[in-house]
């Protein structure tokens, strides 16, 4: 090879973008969306590479469509590299235009009503031009998606110790029961005295249920899980209607020690030991575009106003 592009590859090259969306959406018109063409022309390109490889890359489903064997194969070899290639053009010009660009920034279920929303506000007052692309899941899920590019920033609760992070706060961890419940009137408890009861927790792949079982199990006993849900809101529901009992983060709305009202629904309890959750944020082990670098700084320097334990 003498270091230049095949001709087939030369022409394969701009279709490689429309059939990573297109695999990417599992629909033509949606991917047509995103990429603001006629649905047609977005047929003709992926009918295009079809012809240039000699096969099938998509079936329909339903409405939409689905990879076929080839195009799985096609797709898991070719994503990295089209999205690189996305990357390398986000870098050139956010290089330009330091005060523009995208952030793809990812953020905890627990931090969403208060901490998160006032950071970005104050940091549109100064960057207005600079878009968002948001996702708000659990730590592992937000760590995966730093790591294989999907995003730049993400605040975790806690870090990982394989990417880039600073410490930004602390997050406290109660015992909440319903306000009926035997145990409300208590300040503080030990987790051995929970052995009895019926628990709502996260599913196993979420931090807060690690930490329930390590501590339950460090207490001399397994945690009796009644549910399983991975949305706090509709948890602390539950348990005011008596249901169970869990470990959850204090709510944004209110830093508080000892026991707490949660809305006037819940009670929360405080636990012995020591019960809090570092909170990190961390970033991909790539150079940042300028805005991405941008909103790093604000958060580490801006996180102790709003993050429980900020530094």
């Amino acid at each position: 090879m003498d270091g230049n592009l095949s001709a087939e590859i030369a022409e394969m090259v701009p279709l490689l973008a429309a059939f990573d969306t297109a695999a990417t959406e599992g629909h033509i018109t949606h991917a047509a969306a995103v990429l603001g063409v006629p649905q047609s022309s977005l047929s003709r390109r992926l009918k295009s590479l079809e012809q240039i490889l000699g096969v099938a890359l998509f079936q329909p489903v339903g409405r939409g469509v689905a990879l076929t064997a080839a195009g799985r194969d096609l797709h898991e070899r070719t994503r990295g590299a089209v999205r690189g290639l996305d990357d390398a053009v986000d870098v050139v010009r956010s290089n330009a235009d330091p005060d523009s660009g995208s952030v793809r920034f990812g953020f905890p279920l627990t931090l969403g009503p208060v901490s998160i929303p006032s950071l970005l506000a104050e940091f549109h007052e100064t960057a207005p031009r600079i878009r968002f692309g948001l996702v708000q899941a659990h730590g592992e899920a937000l760590c995966a998606m730093v790591r294989d590019g999907r995003l730049d920033l993400a605040v975790v609760i806690p870090p990982p110790e394989d990417l880039p992070a600073v410490h930004i706060g602390t997050q406290r961890i109660l015992l909440y029961v319903a306000p009926s419940h035997p145990l409300a009137g208590r300040t503080q408890i030990d987790l051995t005295e929970l052995a009895d009861e019926r628990f709502i927790a996260n599913p196993p792949e979420y931090h807060l249920r690690q930490l329930l079982d390590t501590w339950c199990m460090d207490a001399g006993f397994v945690p009796q899980v009644a549910i399983e849900i991975g949305e706090f809101e509709t948890a602390r529901a539950l348990i005011a209607q008596g249901l169970g009992v869990a470990l959850l983060p204090v709510p944004e709305r209110r830093i508080a020690t000892g026991r707490v009202a949660s809305g006037g629904n819940l009670v929360g309890i405080g636990l012995t030991g020591h019960r809090e959750r570092d909170i990190g944020l961390i970033r991909g082990n790539h150079r940042p575009t300028p805005a991405v670098a941008r909103l790093h700084d604000h958060i580490v320097r801006r996180a102790g106003s709003f993050l429980p334990g900020g530094r």
